[in-house]
């Protein structure tokens, strides 16, 4: 979603986490993508899931999955701001990724490619983010129900 990622690239973020159930070389690929983009560290929180993580009441989770299968291989990965893994991923490995983040980092990083700053081009190109409340959903027709 890049243009919801530029909404917050605009607000000088340090940190972008990414909750996940993706995995593999594509994901890690596009948190190297986001953290280039935006001069920020990216967290990417994965869902690690094994065939024994399924509860026992489950619906045929014995016909369904195996016991030693991963579901989902996690990858979990801390990217540093311009790309770039620090830690990670955990791959088929259920556990804590531990970094240390330097938000001078990505504060410097966005000096070279800043895609909000000096790469913007406001004479060509225009965002607008609505904050307020909302409904999630609104009919828009002329038909009533009686």
């Amino acid at each position: 979603m890049p243009l919801a990622r530029y909404g917050l690239f605009a607000q000088d973020i340090d940190i972008y986490i990414a909750p996940t159930w993706d995995s593999g070389d594509t994901w890690i690929a596009s948190m190297n993508h986001i953290a280039r983009e935006g001069g920020c560290w990216v967290l990417s929180c994965a869902t690690a899931i094994q065939g024994k993580d399924i509860p026992e009441t489950f619906p045929q989770r014995d016909e369904l999955f195996l016991s030693d299968e991963w579901i989902n291989s996690g990858d979990a990965v801390v990217v540093k701001p311009f790309g770039g893994v620090v830690a990670g991923p955990l791959h088929q490995v259920k556990g804590v990724l531990f970094a240390n983040i330097d938000l001078d980092a990505a504060r410097d990083s966005r000096k070279a490619l800043d895609v909000t700053g000096h790469y913007n081009r406001p004479d060509i190109f225009h965002l607008e983010i609505d904050r307020r409340t909302m409904p999630p959903l609104t009919f828009i027709d002329n038909t009533t129900i009686d």
